[in-house]
């Protein structure tokens, strides 16, 4: 008796184990089905500036972006599609992740996760420490510094996305446009002679500037003010040239 019952026990949690194992599929199902209703997003067209088409109207498309989604958001997405995945085992990931970061990327690695894309680091000066030409300075040193750059740090982390990543986005997105007229470049803000004044302003004070900030001086896009340092360098009579190359490109003064 007692056996039949332990039997019959067992084929009920067989069935259950079977239950749950649909209901987790269909789930997961539901959610697959809620992210690509969720990713059908927005655009505008928008021009770009004269200055970096050559003068010409070139139109390009403009994702409208409405919510950051937090660690706890993402936590939350990845939960539900996961499904048997527990919180607790999330986060060990995501933290064993960032301390391989923090441990290799410095050291000159790159990191590569499959279907995800690869991580870099870019490199900049540190203008919170003074130039090199600054503490000679202060130390009376009469010696040629050939150097005024400041000390190299970490500016940021680049991320190169896989390729079968995009691919998969762009099979499960669909993009409406939500304006029917192109959306124009707002004009510059200060004339060329106000941006040179402005740009010769930061090397009378730091012995030299960035790219990032020229454009924040001169209320630009870094594009459009590489654009427009690259004119101002070309014309002898600006003052103003450039020193490095790509990452420790910089702009000083033309004696």
């Amino acid at each position: 008796m007692f056996k039949s019952l332990e039997h019959k026990f067992k084929g009920c949690e067989y069935i259950f184990k079977g239950v749950e194992h649909k209901f987790k599929a269909y789930k997961q199902k539901i959610y697959k089905e809620e992210i690509k209703f969720i990713t059908m997003a927005n655009y505008v067209l928008q021009e770009l500036p004269e200055e970096l088409a050559d003068g010409k109207k070139v139109v390009f498309p403009k994702m409208q972006t409405y919510s950051l989604h937090d660690y706890e958001t993402v936590m939350k997405h990845m939960r539900d599609y996961t499904g048997n995945i527990s919180e607790g085992m999330i986060r060990a990931v995501f933290d064993a992740f960032t301390s391989v970061m923090e441990s290799w990327m410095p050291l000159g690695h790159t990191l590569k996760i499959d279907g995800l894309g690869v991580f870099s680091l870019s490199l900049g000066f540190d203008t919170s420490t003074p130039s090199e030409k600054a503490i000679a300075n202060s130390n009376h040193q009469e010696e040629d510094i050939k150097t005024k750059y400041r000390h190299v740090c970490i500016k940021g982390i680049n991320f190169k996305p896989d390729p079968e990543l995009i691919k998969k986005m762009n099979g499960q997105t669909t993009f409406d446009r939500v304006e029917t007229n192109i959306v124009t470049p707002r004009k510059k803000k200060y004339n060329r002679e106000e941006r040179i004044e402005k740009a010769k302003a930061i090397i009378e004070k730091n012995g030299y500037f960035t790219l990032t900030d020229y454009a924040i001086a001169t209320d630009q896009s870094k594009a459009a003010a590489s654009l427009d340092l690259r004119d101002i360098v070309a014309d002898a009579t600006s003052g103003i040239t450039t020193r490095g190359n790509h990452s420790h490109k910089v702009w000083v003064a033309n004696k």
